[in-house]
Formats: C-alpha cells, sequence, structure tokens
C-alpha cells in the first residue's frame, strides 16, 4: 500500500465527516464539499494552512506528538483512529524501515496445546482466537458450534471473517446486523494494514475482496479503523435460532495482532438457555441418535 496515499485518503475522509457544527463552526457559506474546509481544520488543529495541507498530501513525515494531537482533536478521532494516525506517522518517519517492502508469509500463528487446554476448558462460553486478518485460528467446542457454518463453508485454511461476511450468502443470515457486522470487519482490516502495512497475506485478501464485492470495496474507501474491545453481537444460528451474546477481546501477550474473543449470555437469560444448546446441538453432531428434541423446536 502507498503510504502517502494512505495518509492523505484517511486525513481526508476524516475532515468530510466532520459537520462544522460539531466543532462550533456555522454550517452556512459555499460549501461545495462536505465537512470542514482545510483552513478550518489547521485552525483547529493549530497549525498554518500550508502546514496542513503538506500533512494531508500524505507528508506526516516529522510530525510531533503535539501536532498529531491537534489533527487528532480537530478531527474528532477516537482511540482506534487515533493511534492508526500515530502508525501512519511511526511508519512515515521510517520507524520498522527493515520491513519496507512487501515481506512474504510467515508461518501461521497456531495455538500451543496449553492455549488449547484453556479453550477447551471453557464450557460455558464461546471462545475463538483470530488475528488481524480476520482468520480464525483456534476455537472450543462451543466456538466450533457457533461458527459450524463459516468453518463448513471455508474454501481457505484458516477461515475467515471477511471471506465469509462478503462472500457467502448465508452470512446475511447468520449476522442479523450484517451491515454493522461488514463495516466492523473491514475496519478491522484496515486497522491491521496500518498495523502491519507489509503483509502479503493482507494484500491479498484485500485485493480478492475489493474484486469480489462491490460492498466490501466501497466500506473500504471509507477509511474506518476499529478497535476489538467489548461489545454486543446479535446471531442467529441454524439450530438455536437467536442469540445475543456480549464479547470481550483479550490480547495473547507476545503475540501481535492475536486475540482471544470471549462470547457469553447473561446469566439466567433465554441467551444463556440457548447456549447451553448449542452446547448439546455440537455434542450432537458427534452423535447424531443423541440429538435432543429440543433442537427441533428451535428452528427457525
Amino acid at each position: 500500500m502507498d503510504r502517502r496515499s494512505e495518509v492523505r485518503e484517511f486525513l481526508m475522509s476524516r475532515r468530510a465527516r466532520v459537520e462544522p457544527e460539531q466543532v462550533g463552526l456555522p454550517s452556512g457559506g459555499d460549501r461545495r464539499v462536505p465537512g470542514l474546509r482545510r483552513g478550518e481544520a489547521a485552525a483547529l488543529a493549530g497549525v498554518s494552512v500550508e502546514y496542513y495541507a503538506r500533512l494531508e498530501r500524505g507528508g506526516l513525515g516529522g510530525a510531533s506528538d503535539a501536532v498529531l494531537d491537534g489533527l487528532a482533536k480537530a478531527l474528532l478521532m477516537d482511540d482506534a483512529e487515533r493511534e492508526h494516525l500515530y502508525r501512519l506517522a511511526r511508519q512515515a518517519d521510517g520507524v520498522g524501515e527493515r520491513r519496507r517492502t512487501t515481506r512474504t508469509a510467515l508461518p501461521a500463528w497456531r495455538p500451543s496445546e496449553s492455549i488449547q487446554w484453556v479453550l477447551d476448558s471453557m464450557e460455558s462460553s464461546v471462545a475463538l482466537i483470530g488475528n488481524g486478518r480476520t482468520d480464525l485460528l483456534a476455537w472450543n467446542a462451543l466456538g466450533g458450534a457457533l461458527m459450524d457454518e463459516m468453518i463448513s463453508t471455508s474454501t481457505t485454511s484458516p477461515p475467515n471473517f471477511a471471506r465469509f461476511i462478503f462472500l457467502e450468502p448465508v452470512a446475511r443470515r447468520f449476522y442479523p446486523d450484517w451491515d454493522v457486522g461488514a463495516r466492523t470487519n473491514v475496519a478491522q482490516l484496515r486497522t491491521e494494514a496500518g498495523r502491519d502495512p507489509h503483509d502479503k497475506q493482507l494484500h491479498d485478501l484485500i485485493g480478492e475482496l475489493s474484486t469480489r464485492s462491490d460492498h466490501f470495496r466501497a466500506l473500504w474507501g471509507r477509511h474506518d479503523v476499529w478497535h476489538h474491545e467489548t461489545g454486543v453481537k446479535r446471531i442467529h444460528h441454524q439450530a438455536v435460532g437467536d442469540l445475543v451474546l456480549h464479547y470481550d477481546g483479550l490480547d495473547l501477550v507476545g503475540q501481535p495482532a492475536v486475540q482471544l474473543t470471549v462470547l457469553t449470555a447473561e446469566p439466567g437469560s433465554h441467551d444463556d438457555d440457548a447456549l447451553r444448546l448449542l452446547g448439546t446441538w455440537a455434542s450432537s453432531k458427534k452423535d447424531p441418535a443423541t440429538t435432543p428434541p429440543e433442537l427441533h423446536r428451535s428452528e427457525p
């Protein structure tokens, strides 16, 4: 990815998103493009128009923390966007230049035996381990049951959430909030591209999805970024129906961009019952003769 273009498009997209009223400016006047004028953004960031123009053309090299903080504040960046801006600035300063060229794929991360033991011990929660490319690298029994359709339809190893969301029609049923999930997934990939811009597998994935999905290509052009921390996810599972699960992302120490996501249901809720039923369904797949009748009543 071209570094200067990445900086330019990111800053321009953030400026276009900010309405004048959000920063105390009048909305009138001849505004031919959305968002702030370049001079307004410069004034809010505390820099000259000339310097701001240089930054927005991709010239982040040498920008101080004060300048970067001023940019982030002026353009109303959230924590994920601020971190992305700092990463772009570090790359412009030559940090990590030993990896300047697109590198070949590294060996895929695999869970150690003890990590898999930890996953398998989590019997009442969904446990999934993924990376910044949204590959699904490891899971426990409930995780495999929850993501059964993604795993079973995958044509790649490991399975990949982005390919599932944008290329598999069943994903629109699986994720009732598909539009939200699609935006989040692309923002996660954009964040990873900022963290590791020389990952060939990531380049290939983005190229494939941009070619095969108009929706992905449009979302990629938004330059949104995202932190995978905590939230709520709605799922419609083929066997147990609707689920509302709370997720928390936990970084694995010493493993950049590899994260354990734990999904749980509110104790005593309908979702908790459905999650337990999902565990029974997972067991029944191993031994079809044990399929409980309750599963048939949960079919949509």
